[in-house]
């Protein structure tokens, strides 16, 4: 053995260190992994994985605190708060101005289907996903701010309508960057944990935020800063405030995760409609080589939009149709979001358990149960709106988070990144069905707000319905032709 106290390399025999530090001065620290290995006895490929894992721990909270911040747009903007406040009374017609809501919706929905493979394709192609993340996200950011100067007017409501359609679009344009960043903080055993992080981070940032928001300006007559009711400025201030938090926390993510740099061989750039034509051509690819994958993207995308609709039209039918006052949508959003969370955390284990597709079942049929009890028992009020929504809110996470952990189980291996680009393009493309059924059936009625509900249930049905006959394991490829 090397004795401790012996002169090393670099050492005059006098026992002074060349660079003239005592003996028992503390070392330089180690800045390899060589250095390090050396140091405490173990192999060097053992420290870096170690540091790689400290680094991975890192971007992954990083890239969490996105979703937290989301919760701004999603719970507050187009769920619990502005849209409510949009469809009061104050801008129209009870059943009117959802209809329209609706209709501004589908709207979104349609210009996201158009232009989604064409955002998707370039981010990866030029390698610059993350500053399409940054430019998407605070132009979300910016329509949210904008949101402040929507007075409880009808001539502000197209403004109103506007700002949250075009806020959808670019959160919806952020989010396949976002949704694409997955691979790059993740590893294939841990992209469930990772993506079911995700989902909890904003759930629980929707909880926080929605407190918040409530006892800060909604709550009190007289709110933090002076902020009083008159002229709809409690909901006016909470805009600002979400934009805030949203622009605050999508900048972690931003700095502590590298650019995505592409494969070695990079796709070459094509125009508008060449786009088309090339996610024609991967679809074909995937159709030939593994039509299960294809006809789960298929489903998905329909239950998802389904589910999208849950929490876009909840808080619109609580106010207009059940009676909540704006606080007490946000109470029952609070509430919504701690029983989606608590029930998307416990389901994680039977997932794995029994696998993504029962979950998934289970889920959807139990949203169509409590959407056709909230629609039948509306006359019942309060109480109904409370029991039924909760129920929904409890299969919501649930079905969200399976849904992506069945596609991972899908994929094959070396195309996780091809696949869950055309999960996120499917979704958007058909992102119009939910608020166009709602909508329809609003219209249909004689605007009565609450058969809209219909059209919500309607679109999770024909999810589920397409989804049976999904099988749960990957079907194997063809073998190569000699």
């Amino acid at each position: 053995m090397t004795d401790p106290t012996a002169p090393q390399g670099g050492e005059p025999s006098g026992g002074t260190p060349a660079d003239g530090r005592p003996r028992n001065f503390p070392p330089a620290p180690m800045t390899s992994a060589e250095g390090a290995a050396a140091t405490i006895g173990v192999g060097t490929e053992q420290v870096e994985a170690v540091t790689e894992a400290g680094a991975r721990r890192g971007r992954i909270l990083a890239w969490g605190l996105w979703d937290w911040g989301s919760a701004a747009f999603n719970a507050v903007v187009t769920t619990f708060v502005f849209t409510v406040y949009l469809t009061s009374e104050s801008f129209g017609p009870n059943g009117t101005v959802e209809a329209q809501l609706g209709w501004a919706l589908a709207g979104a929905g349609l210009l996201i289907a158009l232009l989604a493979p064409i955002t998707g394709q370039r981010s990866d192609t030029s390698g610059r996903r993350k500053l399409w993340l940054a430019v998407n996200t605070f132009l979300v950011v910016a329509c949210t701010l904008a949101m402040f100067f929507v007075l409880p007017a009808p001539e502000y409501l197209l403004l109103g309508l506007f700002l949250v359609a075009a806020g959808n679009v670019f959160f919806e344009f952020a989010s396949v960057n976002y949704n694409a960043m997955l691979v790059q903080v993740s590893t294939p055993r841990s992209i469930g944990k990772v993506s079911g992080f995700g989902w909890g981070m904003g759930y629980v940032g929707g909880i926080v935020l929605l407190l918040i928001v409530y006892f800060g300006f909604i709550q009190p007559e007289v709110g933090w800063f002076g902020v009083t009711g008159d002229d709809g400025l409690a909901v006016r201030v909470s805009m600002l405030v979400s934009a805030l938090w949203f622009g605050l926390f999508a900048l972690p993510v931003l700095f502590a995760v590298p650019e995505y740099r592409g494969p070695a061989v990079r796709r070459e750039r094509v125009g508008f409609f060449a786009s088309y034509k090339r996610l024609g051509g991967d679809v074909a690819k995937l159709w030939k080589e593994d039509r299960n994958t294809v006809w789960f993207l298929l489903a998905s995308a329909v239950f998802r939009d389904g589910l999208a609709g849950v929490f876009t039209f909840g808080g619109v039918l609580a106010a207009s149709v059940f009676g909540f006052s704006a606080g007490e949508v946000i109470v029952f959003a609070i509430a919504a979001n701690v029983v989606a969370g608590i029930s998307t955390i416990a389901v994680g284990a039977l997932d794995d358990r029994l696998g993504a597709k029962p979950v998934i079942v289970v889920a959807l049929i139990g949203l169509v149960v409590s959407g056709l009890i909230v629609f039948f028992l509306h006359d019942g009020g309060q109480l109904v709106f409370w029991t039924a929504g909760l129920a929904l809110c409890l299969f919501v996470g649930p079905a969200q988070s399976a849904s992506r952990t069945f596609l991972a189980r899908l994929i094959p291996a070396g195309r996780e990144g091809e696949v869950f680009g055309l999960y996120a393009t499917t979704g958007r493309a058909v992102s119009f069905l939910a608020p166009t059924a709602f909508a329809i059936f609003v219209t249909l009625s004689g605007n009565r707000a609450y058969f809209g509900i219909l059209g919500i249930v309607l679109v999770i049905a024909v999810g589920l319905a397409l989804l049976i006959p999904v099988k749960s394991t990957r079907t194997a490829p063809p073998a190569p032709r000699d």
